[in-house]
This record gives structure tokens, C-alpha cells and sequence, in this order.
């Protein structure tokens, strides 16, 4: 495995030498400028794979951040006499700012996802189109680099164009590469599958999307500002035209938008194709011939030829799992029990007009098990969404250490410690089992102990999924899934555990094992709310029972004299059942 890395690290070495020497060693200007329209192609797609591939949030607008670097970069060359070299970090500044600024405001909007942003997206571009061509930032005769001096590097000018779009195509898939394999590239990927539960689990939402939009639309704007040097002469309609994101998405989308090397692989390939087939006399059939083999391959591979690829040619190494007879002691945040961890103080939650909470006040002991129980729309989950940051409340208090959480976003109360699992299993799909539970690990409270690899194969083995590591969630069953959102919570190292109907769905011999594992994770020293409608397990596990009922708290006390309390009966059986 190590042979095979270093002679792909020495191959990748070479090719880099062999790139860079061209314009040295005398390559005529014809093919520097065909593998520069290569290298323009492959950075603009690598740069919006690290938003829309890797955060889903697909944008039609990347012409605007293409076109603001190739604007600031002729104004600041032309009108402000800059040097053409220290327009193209200026214009990747700008493009990012102008992308934070957009971030800023429209990631807030929690119902702007999906199309709504492919559209606003696209929408930017033609808003900016018309503010360039109306001032004189263009006035719409176009701005004119020709009278610009051009650096040559050493060599002639279109050498230095071509040595200009090698060095920013390489930056993007250094960055992409990068973004990927960070703790920051695994918040993205969880927020593209599920933004609310990547939330929940620690990943600050927010800062991550505005960070990727600056970074995407950063590499953006330093193309932009190098073609502005290729072409010699900008125009609006050539800049903003919806040819550039229609290109970019065909290329991310063809090689692999979720992988850092897919969308150079689609650019390069779609480039290629397109001078081979659309010249000449049948350029219309070209056209549809390289339309149908993009269909083709889309359909047969919809997950890009990267990623299919990579699959095949490499051979993954499984790493041993940690062993689970290690002490869960020193797994989990264990606190001596006694004294209060949580408290809820008059809950209230309004949906409209529909009051799903009415005034729920209780406290939780430090090390405890407190059931959640009643009817079906009595709160219990909610209660669960409110303590776990989900929604927010309407009114009321929640501490946890006697720290206020209802002001907190959702990622900051995961960060004080309480982790949670939902009643139909929410894993993130595109993700294997071992990198669900990695990315609750990286994002838990504390991970001096373990690394997160180390610490999710933990967990993992612990749950009995070890062998599952490598698959994807979809090749779950029931059992295993809800197995997989145990070993996500546990990974986390909370103080609270929030356990929402974890039982529903099991075999009696599945919830038996999911008692035992329930009754392991407190001796550790976890303290756990959980909601439950299988009743025996309420009593086995549970050392008080809280009774919900329309949103009120009914009763609160041990089990058995709680579930005995006529008003129970009456709420569970009716009034005829309580007498």
C-alpha cells in the first residue's frame, strides 16, 4: 500500500515537472493554450464541487463570481494601473467577499435550500450583469486589456497565461483535496445529506456554508482574473452567460462532484470531447453525440466516474476496531451521580396555533435514566427537540449544568455535551457506516482520549456493527441502523443521552439486547432521558417515569406507582380502566 502511494505521489511529481517545462522548453502557443483551457475548465468546476458537491447547495450562479474576477481584474489593471499579477489575489478577495456577503444573509433563511438557491444563485448573476453593464465599471462597450503589460515568467506571454491557469487549477485541487479530508470537509458532507441532524450532532452549519461559498467563489474569481489576461478584451454577455454554470455543473456532476478529483476528470474529459467532435463541418452532431454520451454515462453512473473508479483500483484497508472490552469509563464523559444536570423549567412550544407544549418543568439527576411516556402527540418528542436545540422554544428555560441552553444554536448545545438519536433512524446516506460515526466522534466534546477513527471503531465494535464499517447505511437493516445512531450518540461523549423511541420497530430479542447495552451505557455513568412505548422496558430500565399528556406533564415518580396512578390508566385505557 505504501508502494503504491509513493508511485503515484512520484508520478503525480513528474507530470507536475513536465507541465511546468512546457512553455520552457519551446511548446508552441497552440497546445499551451489548449491544456490552459483544460487547466481554466478544471479549476472552476473543482470550485464549485466545494459548495454545491460537497455541501449539496447547487449553485447556477457561478458566472457571477467567475465575472467579478475577471472585472476586478481588468478594472484594477486598466482604470487603476495595477500590475496584472497583483490584480489576481484581489480579485479572488473580492469574489469571496462578495460570496461571504450573499452567504451571510441567505443561509439564514432556512426554506432558501435546494432549487430555491439554485435560483437565487442565478438570479445574483444577472443582478450583477446589469450593475456592470450600466456604470462605468464597463458601460457597455466592454473593457480592453490589450494596452495592459503582461508578465512573461520567464518565458513569452501566453506561456505565462498558460503557467498562470496551471498554478490556480492546482490550488483548487490542493484546497478541494484538503476541504475533503478535513474535519470541515466531513461537515459538509453531512450538512449536503442532512443539514438539521449535521446540526444537531456539532457541525456548525452556518460558518461552514458562508465558508465554503468564500472559498469556492475565491478560486472562482482568480480564474476569472487570469481568462480576463487570455482573452484581452471582457463583455458582459460573453462573462455572465449561463453557458459557464451549465458547463461547471456538467463537468462536477460527470466526473464526481463528491470527490475532490471528480469534477478535473469531468472538465478535462468534456473539454477534450468538445474540440474533438463539435470542429469542422458536422459541429451540430458533434454537439449531440457528446450530449448523449453525457446522458449515457449520468444515468449509468450517477454518482460520477471518479468516485466508481477510485472504488475499483483501490483496495481499502480495514483497520482493526478498537477493542470493546476497554473500560467504558474511559469512553464516555462519566460524572459520579447525584445533584441535577438538567432542568426544564414551564417548556413551551407553539406551532402556530397548535400548542404542543404547555409549561413542562422537571429536572433530571446527574446518572439517572428518566423515561418519557403517554400517548401518541403527547410531546415526548418534542420535549426531546427542545432540550436538544431541533427547535427552538417559544417560552420557558433549559439548563444543562446549570448553564442556560435556549438561547444556543443547535451545534453549541451538542457542544455542552447532549447528544441524541431519532426514532426513524436519520444517517447520512452517502456516507459509510464508520464515517456517520467518525464525524459525531470529531464533532463530540472531547477527543484528547482517542482520535475520531479510533474512537468510531470503538464505538462501533462496542455496537457489533465492526463488520459494517465499510457499507453504506442503505445495506442496513432496522436494527442496525438504530445500532448505528446508538454508536453516532455514544461517540459524542455526551453528559445527557436523548434516546427517542429507540425500541420501536425491534424483535422482543432486539430489544432485549438494546436494554442490555442501555443498562452498560449508565453503569459508565451517561445519564439518559429516553421515550418509550414498550412498557417492560420502561420498568427495566427506567429509575423514574414522567407521564406526558397534551402537552402537560401528568405525572412524574417511579414506575410501577407511576404507571398505576389512576389518571394514567385513565389517559393509557380510559375513565372505565382507572375505576
Amino acid at each position: 500500500m505504501a508502494v503504491n502511494s509513493m508511485t503515484v505521489k512520484a508520478a503525480v511529481g513528474l507530470l507536475g515537472a513536465a507541465l511546468i517545462a512546457l512553455p520552457y522548453a519551446g511548446a508552441p502557443d497552440f497546445y499551451l493554450s489548449y491544456l490552459y483551457v483544460i487547466f481554466f475548465w478544471v479549476a472552476l468546476a473543482t470550485s464549485w464541487g466545494i459548495l454545491s458537491g460537497y455541501a449539496g447547495y447547487w449553485s447556477f450562479g457561478h458566472a457571477a463570481f467567475f465575472g467579478t474576477g475577471i472585472y476586478a481584474a481588468g478594472g484594477m489593471s486598466v482604470k487603476l494601473g495595477l500590475p496584472y499579477l497583483l490584480t489576481i489575489p484581489l480579485a479572488a478577495a473580492l469574489a469571496a467577499g462578495l460570496a461571504a456577503c450573499i452567504g451571510a444573509v441567505v443561509f439564514r433563511i432556512h426554506t432558501l435550500r435546494g432549487e430555491f438557491f439554485a435560483l437565487l444563485s442565478l438570479s445574483v448573476t444577472y443582478v450583477l450583469a446589469a450593475i456592470v453593464s450600466n456604470t462605468p465599471i464597463d458601460g457597455g462597450a466592454g473593457v480592453n486589456l490589450s494596452g495592459v503589460p503582461m508578465p512573461t515568467l520567464g518565458t513569452s506571454i501566453p506561456g505565462a497565461i498558460y503557467l498562470l491557469g496551471l498554478a490556480v487549477a492546482v490550488i483548487a485541487l490542493l484546497v478541494s483535496r484538503g476541504i475533503l479530508s478535513s474535519r470541515f470537509g466531513r461537515g459538509l458532507l453531512a450538512i449536503h445529506d442532512d443539514e438539521d441532524v449535521a446540526e444537531v450532532k456539532g457541525v456548525p452549519t452556518f460558518r461552514y456554508k458562508v465558508g465554503a461559498f468564500a472559498i469556492s467563489a475565491a478560486i472562482a474569481g482568480a480564474a476569472g482574473a487570469v481568462q480576463a489576461g487570455y482573452v484581452g478584451y471582457v463583455t458582459v454577455g460573453e462573462t455572465f452567460s449561463i453557458t459557464v454554470p451549465l458547463y461547471v455543473v456538467l463537468m462536477s456532476i460527470l466526473g464526481g462532484a463528491r470527490h475532490w478529483v471528480g469534477p478535473a476528470v469531468g472538465a478535462t474529459l468534456i473539454t477534450v470531447a468538445l474540440s474533438l467532435f463539435v470542429g469542422g463541418s458536422h459541429a451540430e452532431l458533434g454537439r449531440a453525440g457528446v450530449a448523449l454520451a453525457l446522458i449515457v454515462v449520468i444515468l449509468f453512473l450517477p454518482e460520477g466516474i471518479a468516485p466508481r473508479l477510485l472504488r475499483k483500483l483501490r483496495s481499502r484497508a480495514q483497520p482493526a476496531a478498537a477493542s470493546a472490552e476497554e473500560p467504558l469509563r474511559q469512553s464516555i464523559d462519566a460524572h459520579a451521580p447525584g445533584g441535577t444536570l438538567l432542568e426544564c423549567e414551564d417548556v413551551t412550544k407553539l406551532f402556530g396555533g397548535l400548542r404542543a407544549l404547555g409549561g413542562i418543568s422537571l429536572s433530571v439527576r446527574r446518572g439517572e435514566i428518566l423515561a418519557l411516556v403517554g400517548p401518541n402527540g403527547s410531546g415526548k418528542s418534542t420535549l426531546i427537540n427542545m432540550i436538544s436545540g431541533h427547535f427552538p422554544m417559544t417560552s420557558g428555560s433549559i439548563r444543562l449544568d446549570g448553564q442556560s441552553l435556549e438561547t444556543l444554536e443547535p451545534h453549541r448545545v451538542a457542544a455542552r455535551g447532549i447528544a441524541r438519536t431519532y426514532q426513524i433512524p436519520r444517517l447520512f446516506e452517502h456516507m459509510t457506516v464508520l464515517e456517520n460515526v467518525q464525524l459525531c466522534a470529531a464533532f463530540g466534546q472531547d477527543v484528547k482520549a482517542l482520535n475520531a477513527a479510533d474512537s468510531a471503531l470503538h464505538w462501533l465494535d462496542f455496537m457489533g456493527l465492526a463488520e459494517k464499517a465499510h457499507e453504506l447505511p442503505a445495506s442496513l437493516n432496522l436494527h442496525e441502523r438504530k445500532f448505528v445512531e446508538f454508536a453516532r450518540a455514544l461517540a459524542a461523549k455526551p453528559k445527557l443521552l436523548l434516546l427517542d423511541e429507540v425500541l420501536c420497530g425491534l424483535t422482543p430479542t432486539e430489544v432485549d439486547q438494546a436494554i442490555d447495552l442501555i443498562r452498560r451505557i449508565r453503569a459508565a455513568g451517561t445519564t439518559i432521558v429516553f421515550v418509550e412505548h414498550v412498557m417492560r422496558a420502561v420498568v427495566a430500565l427506567a429509575d423514574r417515569v414522567a407521564v406526558l399528556d397534551q402537552g402537560r406533564l401528568l405525572a412524574l415518580g417511579q414506575p410501577e406507582a407511576t404507571m398505576q396512578d389512576p389518571k394514567v390508566i385513565d389517559v393509557y385505557l380510559g375513565a372505565a380502566h382507572a375505576a
